[in-house]
């Protein structure tokens, strides 16, 4: 570590309070770490994530609501959540606007029109104060146990190819036909061709594993636009938060009831629960933070992420969730809540450089790449999927291609958890399948056949 670092360091330090009472409050010794460790780590995790502060406000802009509100909610959603999952639980695990899911909220429960983003905002408090009191009860784990893993990969696969789509429809890289519906897009257009550099750029730093590999790609591709005529600077770097009445509070939740929001609510509690859940396993798995293949204070870890989720949606952004990019900071030695202490106030930092991220934002060629790159990430769990069997495999099937040709990550869902029981009872083989999972079918049939949706 330089000098710089190193004093930087030192600074922090004294600003929490001591080495001592650190290594006291975080138990550093017994997890074999340090607190210069630990703050490395949290900055680590800070650049391979904080892209979400640029994407996820330009996503929830395509649902109506206003850019500078959704940027300071989803750094105080973020903040409020990796707060209590490094103080009270004392894990090294980041939480934030899971993608996909802001990409359900604007292009698929709002996106239709017939639905106003503070109903949303409204599902999403709903299905907050479920995941509170789910993470209180052991019922959490009758449903994660209901749902088999290869529907649960199948699910996170069909997302990351539902934002993939997302991200290459922004670029125009993939454009509307009369005739076919879809096609490639003029590739020689200024912005898509900025897009293809920004994503080889991206798969450059992601193949030479630069920590921060999309944040870094974005603020490259930044600069090549503001050379080739694309991208204005802004007229000041710095602001004070401001927006944040535009959408805080602004939830419906008498909406939610009255355009029967139920499957959204479900939709939002199923993946935040088993998403969040699978990510803190594989985070914690490679720090050895698991006890004999358990994990440890995995209620107050959940309760992080449900009270980031509902104090997303009264602050006004989509539903939050545990980052895999928690891994970077763990790979470099955090052990401790200390870790992700350090990436929360970094990411209060930024709620003062609103101008800078809201011309980020507004190019699709920046933030584009993003979501090619995360989709690839987020579908490469398809392997995980036994393909040995038909009556699983199928249903995983329906729900990866049906995500992005339907617009829908519910409906997916829907169809895949419909066809899952009776391919099974087909086979003889109903009573592997757990007595929830028939609920949740048959409240898809009703939702799918005789609701909107």
């Amino acid at each position: 570590m330089d000098g710089a670092m190193r004093s930087a360091a030192v600074r922090i330090i004294f600003a929490f309070g001591g080495v001592d009472m650190l290594e006291r409050w975080f138990g550093l010794r017994k997890r074999g770490t340090t607190v210069s460790t630990e703050l490395i780590a949290g900055v680590t995790t800070f650049f391979t994530m904080v892209y979400i502060v640029i994407v996820n406000p330009g996503i929830l802009g395509e649902a109506g609501m206003d850019f500078h509100g959704v940027f300071v909610a989803t750094v105080l959603a973020s903040m409020i959540g990796t707060l209590i999952m490094g103080l009270a639980s004392n894990y090294p695990i980041v939480i934030a606007p899971g993608m996909g899911l802001n990409a359900y909220f604007a292009f698929t429960v709002v996106g239709g029109g017939e639905v106003g983003w503070q109903a949303a905002l409204g599902a999403v408090f709903v299905a907050g104060v479920l995941f509170i009191l789910l993470s209180l009860t052991s019922f959490r784990y009758m449903l994660l146990d209901a749902i088999p893993s290869s529907l649960k990969h199948a699910i996170t696969a069909g997302i990351g190819l539902f934002i993939t789509f997302i991200g290459l429809q922004n670029a125009k890289l993939i454009v509307d036909s009369p005739s076919t519906l879809l096609t490639l897009g003029t590739l020689t257009e200024p912005m898509t061709l900025l897009t293809i550099v920004g994503l080889m750029i991206s798969l450059v730093l992601m193949a030479y594993r630069v920590k921060g590999y999309l944040f870094v790609g974005m603020i490259i591709t930044a600069i090549i636009a503001y050379f080739t005529g694309q991208l204005e600077l802004p007229s000041q770097v710095m602001a004070l938060p401001s927006g944040l009445g535009e959408t805080a509070l602004h939830m419906d939740i008498a909406g939610v009831f009255e355009n029967g929001l139920y499957a959204v609510i479900f939709t939002f509690l199923l993946i935040t629960l088993f998403d969040t859940t699978g990510t803190m396993l594989g985070v914690a798995e490679q720090a050895g933070l698991l006890k004999d293949g358990k994990f440890p204070r995995s209620r107050g870890a959940l309760l992080a992420d449900a009270v980031g989720t509902t104090a997303g949606a009264l602050l006004g952004t989509s539903p939050t969730s545990a980052y895999i990019e928690s891994s970077a900071g763990v790979a470099v030695g955090g052990r401790t809540g200390l870790t992700a202490v350090t990436t929360s106030l970094l990411l209060g930092l930024t709620l003062f450089l609103s101008p800078v991220v809201s011309v980020l934002a507004s190019i699709p060629a920046i933030t584009a790449p993003s979501l090619i790159i995360v989709g690839f990430l987020m579908i490469s769990v398809v392997q995980k999927i036994e393909w040995t069997e038909f009556e699983v495999v199928f249903p995983a099937f329906l729900i990866i291609v049906l995500m992005p040709l339907t617009y829908s990550i519910a409906t997916g869902i829907g169809v895949g958890f419909i066809v899952y029981p009776i391919l099974k009872a087909i086979r003889g083989k109903w009573r592997d399948v757990h007595p929830v999972f028939y609920l949740f079918a048959v409240l898809f049939f009703i939702q799918l056949a005789f609701l909107s949706h």
